[in-house]
């Protein structure tokens, strides 16, 4: 019997870079601030990638990256054959309906002046969707696909609750009837409870409609729930990348360690095998960079070799990498 074909992946990153310029004086050197540093990841059609981290750590302007909303300094970004990291201009505006992002606080993302219709109206004819008389019935149906009232087409954001506002954004993704969703801390600005809710019906509306996510969040129990594999980001650079079972009942890099231990105890086995870990100091400045393993000066296993030299992102168990000295090929924690 032939074993299974593994599945297709649809976004490829290669070693992506995201350098911000700062202005140096009349004679001085020039600074970079690295806020994302040689990233690479695969996201496999109809699953979820989730990137975790600090704030600052570069999670949100990978996000920015792959939607084309920041230059790259360097690496590649792939859809599907679609070198989106390369195109410009009309080119990028023709694919630019396969990917959409959903951002972190609804009502930033909508026109106050406009109602809730025709902002899935407008981007159902930007993407030139459907025929024109087509389109109001496509934006009724969107909005009943995200649980909202046909009737409340004709309301203001500022009429509608903060969950309804993010069914809202979700519609107007949902109208260039995407293959990828970026979400980017989308339910961050939340009540817990409406939290639940959104994240339920995305999980629906990928099911439905076979869509793939990147999904950033800085919160381990939101990740836990919608990803099916993670990358935990420091400093620009994913230190750690794992199914989320393995990534959850078997962390190895001592940041991630540290941040399972400082999150609500939905891991018990795990706090009560490591006990919480407290980290000394703030990360370091992304403009000055630690010649060695970036987490090394905040580290409680450091050894000489961590502040000399950086440690690959290297795999240590099937589909489980890590970048740590202090942990053996074999993905046994020598620590």
């Amino acid at each position: 019997m032939s074993a299974t074909a593994p599945p297709e992946v649809l976004l490829r990153v290669r070693d992506l870079a995201v350098h911000f310029p700062l202005g140096g004086g009349l004679f001085g050197p020039r600074k970079l601030v690295r806020a994302v540093d040689g990233v690479s990841f695969d996201i496999p059609r109809g699953r979820t990638f989730g990137i975790v981290g600090e704030s600052g750590s570069g999670k949100s302007t990978t996000a920015l990256a792959v939607m084309r909303l920041v230059r790259l300094t360097a690496g590649s970004v792939r859809l599907g054959e679609d070198d989106i990291g390369a195109l410009q201009g009309e080119g990028l505006r023709r694919v630019r309906r396969r990917f959409q992002m959903v951002f972190q606080d609804p009502f930033a993302s909508l026109n106050p002046r406009k109602r809730a219709g025709d902002a899935i109206l407008e981007a159902l004819e930007l993407m030139e969707v459907g025929a024109p008389d087509q389109r109001p019935e496509l934006a009724r149906q969107l909005f009943l696909q995200t649980g909202l009232r046909p009737e409340q087409l004709q309301l203001f954001p500022h009429q509608f609750s903060g969950g309804q506002r993010q069914r809202i954004v979700l519609a107007r993704a949902l109208a260039a009837r995407p293959e990828l969703v970026v979400c980017d801390e989308p339910v961050s600005a939340l009540d817990v409870a409406i939290q639940a809710q959104i994240l339920n019906l995305m999980q629906r509306l990928q099911r439905e409609l076979g869509l793939t996510y990147l999904f950033i969040s800085h919160d381990l129990g939101v990740i836990r729930h919608m990803c099916d594999e993670i990358g935990v980001m420091y400093l620009g650079q994913i230190v750690e990348q794992a199914s989320r079972t393995d990534l959850f009942e078997r962390p190895l890099h001592p940041y991630t360690l540290a941040l399972w231990s400082a999150a609500p105890s939905f891991d018990p086995d795990t706090r009560s095998r490591r006990g919480r870990i407290r980290l000394q100091g703030d990360p370091p400045s992304p403009i000055d960079v630690p010649p060695g393993c970036r987490f090394a000066g905040r580290c409680p296993s450091a050894e000489p070799r961590c502040h000399a030299e950086p440690p690959p992102l290297r795999e240590v168990r099937p589909g489980h990498r890590v970048a740590c000295h202090r942990v053996s090929q074999d993905g046994v924690a020598l620590y």
